[in-house]
């Protein structure tokens, strides 16, 4: 028996020294409220009592916890919470019946008798999940370690005397439920020799100068309310993402004044442009053999602007008119992406030019699409948003 409480008080002095450590958690969680992480925790106990001073000391009594006159059966009652994944405090009592060894003061024997008398003890006592602690916090976790320490104070009812206590011991949890865990607890109790009546003071002879209770329990635990813990939100990838949607948006920007620039100087070429004198007919073939651009967004295969249909129309009119043969041709951007997604992106955009051709009337028959991939087509003076695009033009191949 005393290899067992000298087991307990090294826990409790482990727990100590690794109270003041930083918890090594796999992330960081977030403080609940004060209403979340309660507990209750019920259990029956088989309580053991070893006397302090003669009745105990040099009598040569057998030490085993199962001897009828040191053990008895007991209740006990927690209400506690976790403020943290890895710390946690509770309030707990237990009682009701008790055996203290009895002997006359000097007397040596082997036969001693046991005295019954009703008691409680109430202790705040501090709690450490090692498991959290130790491992990081995880929601799912089976088995728990859980060493705790505290002090308080014990009564006798049958001789109305109360007594001082420190506490100790280790406590082993085994979820079944997200609310309720089966506990396995060890524990000890040193107390003040008037738990027992006062009698049998032997003089300072550590644990044998004080009444110990040492228990073995085993009972139910129910959390209450919230039991788990929330991730802290990770700064760095909202960050992240936040400065990806910023660049995006100004990629969006800079196309959107490229677009506005090479409509603007359309307009300008427009007014600026003689009145045409050659023949009606050869200005109209000018025109349709010329390749018409459809604008696309970064990464996208819809049509940016719906204006750059306005021509695709007219050239879809006469392809329709005269039975001509089209070429579409879908391009993406070399400056961005791989490859292979430049590659799939052209040959979309081409799909998506084809298939407004086709809403206009144009035989599919007639139309043949190519794509070219990520290019810079126009060249390094051009935007590069100019490079995501699919043309058509009119075609003599068949």
């Amino acid at each position: 028996m005393r290899k067992v409480l000298m087991i307990l008080a090294f826990a409790s002095a482990s727990v100590a020294t690794m109270a003041q450590e930083e918890p090594t958690l796999k992330h960081s969680v977030a403080t609940n409220s004060f209403w979340s992480n309660w507990f209750i925790q019920a259990g029956a106990n088989w309580n053991v009592w070893y006397a302090g001073g003669d009745a105990e000391h040099g009598n040569g009594l057998p030490a085993s916890p199962f001897e009828d006159f040191r053990s008895n059966p007991g209740v006990a009652l927690s209400l506690g919470k976790w403020f943290t994944p890895g710390m946690g405090l509770r309030v707990k009592g237990q009682g009701l019946w008790g055996r203290i060894v009895r002997a006359s003061y000097g007397q040596k024997t082997t036969q001693p008798y046991s005295k019954g008398f009703k008691y409680w003890i109430l202790n705040g006592q501090a709690m450490f999940n090692l498991s959290n602690m130790l491992c990081g916090y995880n929601e799912k976790r089976v088995f728990n370690v859980i060493p705790f320490a505290g002090a308080g104070i014990g009564r006798t009812m049958t001789h109305n005397l109360y007594a001082m206590d420190l506490s100790a011991g280790l406590q082993l949890q085994f979820r079944v439920a997200k609310h309720l865990a089966i506990h396995v607890e060890a524990g000890w109790n040193r107390l003040e020799n008037d738990i027992d009546g006062g009698y049998d003071y032997y003089g300072d002879r550590g644990w044998e100068s004080h009444t110990n209770n040492v228990y073995a329990e085993l009972g139910l635990t129910f959390n209450l309310g919230k039991s788990t813990w929330n991730k802290v939100p990770d700064v760095d990838a909202i960050k992240a993402n936040y400065n990806d949607a910023i660049n995006n948006l100004k990629s969006q920007l800079d196309d959107l004044n490229n677009e506005n620039a090479r409509l603007q100087k359309m307009l300008r070429d427009a007014q600026n442009k003689k009145p045409e004198v050659t023949v009606m007919t050869e200005s109209i073939r000018d025109f349709v053999t010329h390749p018409i651009s459809v604008f696309f967004d970064l990464g996208k295969i819809n049509v940016a602007n719906l204006k750059d249909l306005v021509n695709v129309k007219g050239l879809a009119k006469y392809a329709v008119a005269n039975n001509s043969k089209l070429l579409v041709i879908g391009y993406a951007d070399s400056s961005t992406g791989t490859p292979e997604i430049n590659a799939r992106l052209s040959k979309e955009r081409a799909q998506t030019v084809t298939n407004e051709l086709i809403k206009l009337g144009v035989n599919p028959n007639n139309i043949r699409q190519d794509y070219k991939g990520g290019v810079t087509e126009l060249g390094v003076d051009s935007p590069v948003s100019f490079d995501r695009r699919a043309t058509v033009q009119i075609t003599d191949e068949e």
